[in-house]
């Protein structure tokens, strides 16, 4: 069935899922990883993309940015097309001085502020996990590539923009190596829907060194997450 946000075609959509935060980001993944490609969404321009990799069916979609953008896609490609595991491959700042510029980051774990899992579900909670069995499959994905990663807590915001931000305090309270704005309302659809949900991320700016990247360089270089969440292609 179509959504007032995805007008895929019936069975266009994988059980898999990679989600970047933008939609040209998704396109530069099908163009330049999937053949046999389908465009499955044009909604508000929130492009979505189905190919093979390696052979395997996989489906690639912008998620836009915050937790209300993936928070209503992830929601309805769980509950309305049948999908079973979401990837978010995404950017973050740097909290940590362990961390730089590039360097891919696997989430065990998102801490946020926000409320969404109260209004949402009445979860009244500040953390929520990434799902273990898919951590662990990106893990191995990770080992056969040789692609380092990191592993920790994340800070999912709902404030890009800060008055004042003093992000020493999340980084030594809550242990948060770094700084994003959905992986919170990603893990919180797929728990309450039974489903599964994992967020890989590639550092684009640190808060420590004050070190940034480019729109170009997020839209295209970040190309380690990428492989290895498309090794999950089924």
């Amino acid at each position: 069935m179509n959504t007032p946000h995805i007008n895929a075609p019936d069975g266009a959509i994988a059980k898999t899922i990679l989600m970047p935060g933008d939609p040209l980001r998704a396109k530069y993944i099908a163009d330049t990883f999937l053949t046999d490609v389908i465009q499955i969404n044009e909604v508000r321009n929130m492009f979505g993309y189905t190919g093979n990799y390696n052979g395997k069916r996989i489906t690639v979609m912008g998620s836009g940015m915050g937790m209300p953008s993936i928070g209503i896609y992830s929601y309805e490609l769980y509950k309305f097309f049948g999908v079973e595991k979401i990837i978010r491959i995404g950017s973050c700042g740097a909290y940590s001085p362990e961390l730089d510029l590039y360097d891919t980051v696997l989430v065990s774990e998102a801490y946020s502020e926000s409320t969404y899992a109260l209004v949402q579900s009445g979860e009244n909670c500040n953390v929520l996990a990434a799902s273990p069995v898919l951590n662990k499959e990106l893990e191995d994905a990770a080992k056969r590539l040789n692609i380092p990663i990191h592993t920790g807590r994340i800070h999912s915001s709902d404030v890009f923009y800060r008055e004042n931000p003093d992000f020493t305090v999340i980084f030594e309270k809550h242990n948060c190596i770094g700084v994003e704005m959905e992986s919170f309302a990603l893990f919180n659809n797929a728990k309450v829907l039974g489903k599964q949900a994992a967020c890989l991320l590639t550092v684009s700016d640190s808060l420590v060194t004050h070190k940034v990247t480019t729109a170009e360089e997020r839209q295209t270089a970040f190309t380690n997450m990428m492989k290895i969440a498309l090794e999950l292609a089924e």
